[in-house]
């Protein structure tokens, strides 16, 4: 029987290390996976992504329990992770696979994020972050998974900041 509060976010943030690290450290998240989102071939490995044609985008999934955590929460997280405002990539990291974006679910996590960006650009932001209906997510290779914990390390492009 599936747990009908158990629902997913697609978050794009620059390096999918980064924001799988600080997604899989949040109360009700419960995984954050990395893989690619938005291109036009199917099971895209991390080769073809870094070139740049293939059209993706790394992505992390976030699977949360909807009871413990909001989509609103999780939003704000991805918000405060990264440089939204940074059109070419993410710190260091420059190319279209490294974009900000958020693949929306529903039309409820749609007006969450445009609401957020809102604000945002109240609070004299300019924000790059691109919203995108859902599209196949692909689950990055298994070297990927968990970057940080295993190599016990912290991201070198993505801390926390206080933003809302």
């Amino acid at each position: 029987m599936q747990n009908q509060n158990i629902k997913k976010a697609y978050f794009a943030a620059g390096c999918f290390w980064g924001v799988e690290y600080h997604f899989e450290k949040l109360k009700g998240v419960i995984s954050a996976i990395s893989g690619y989102m938005g291109g036009h071939i199917e099971n895209p490995s991390y080769q073809m992504v870094c070139t740049g044609f293939s059209g993706h985008l790394e992505v992390v999934e976030v699977s949360y329990d909807e009871n413990i955590v909001s989509f609103e929460t999780l939003s704000k997280l991805f918000f405060e992770i990264h440089n939204f405002t940074q059109t070419n990539g993410q710190g260091p990291d420059i190319g279209s696979q490294y974009l900000s974006a958020i693949f929306y679910v529903n039309e409820e996590q749609k007006n969450i994020s445009e609401k957020l960006i809102l604000e945002l650009e109240n609070k004299g932001f300019k924000v790059a972050t691109s919203l995108y209906e859902l599209v196949p997510f692909y689950e990055a290779e298994d070297y990927h998974q968990d970057y940080y914990e295993r190599h016990q390390k912290v991201p070198y492009c993505h801390s926390y900041r206080k933003i809302f």
